[in-house]
């Protein structure tokens, strides 16, 4: 079975769907560890409920991003991870952590990527007046939000939506694009062909 690292910052909903995917058997793997870049963040309590290891990592203990992204390997080399996972982890990596973990790295984005990179997709989909919107998971590059896709899901923007009812809406198919891409990994499911991802169901 492979083991999971998550990384998180905040409210942790995605890792709670994770979560409740493993009490199931539908995530392939085991998460066996969680870290935080926040001390505060709520996601933290989520892994501690569920007895999952739970490792704190702040700005303010490694200033130096190199030094930051070294402590972070050293955990998830330790636990022996096989795949880590990005659930509302809001940092960039250096060039040595994407390399350490090459096309092992996957992160669920709340938009139809390319289109709105970055933070507050949602209300950059909304400001645009775009029609449809959604949700990404794609392997971890050292560009931001660039990786080669795994699996997208599209949602309506209605014209009263604001930032927040469309990540509302939004949210509960990023908790199923993301346990699926987890398994299909776990699964050894999934290939990637220069940009292209390859689903081998």
């Amino acid at each position: 079975m492979k083991r999971i690292g998550v990384l998180i910052s905040g409210r942790g909903t995605n890792l709670q769907a994770l979560i409740d995917a493993g009490c199931r058997g539908d995530l392939g793997g085991k998460i066996v560890v969680v870290i935080s870049n926040k001390n505060n963040a709520l996601g933290v309590e989520r892994a501690r409920r569920a007895g999952i290891q739970v490792e704190i990592i702040t700005k303010r203990m490694f200033p130096d991003r190199i030094e930051f992204d070294k402590a972070l390997i050293k955990i998830l080399n330790e636990q022996r991870v096989d795949l880590v996972v990005l659930a509302g982890y809001m940092r960039m990596f250096t060039e040595q952590f994407i390399t350490e973990f090459s096309s092992r790295i996957i992160n669920v984005h709340p938009s139809l990527l390319p289109s709105f990179k970055g933070v507050k997709a949602q209300w950059q989909a909304v400001e645009y007046g775009t029609r449809v919107s959604g949700c990404t998971t794609h392997f971890v590059t050292l560009e931001m939000d660039s990786g080669p896709i795994i699996l997208q899901r599209a949602i309506p923007v209605f014209f009263d939506d604001d930032g927040e009812t469309l990540s509302n809406r939004i949210l509960p198919e990023e908790h199923r694009i993301l346990v699926k891409s987890v398994r299909l990994f776990c699964e050894d499911k999934l290939r990637i062909e220069g940009e292209r991802v390859l689903i081998l169901e």
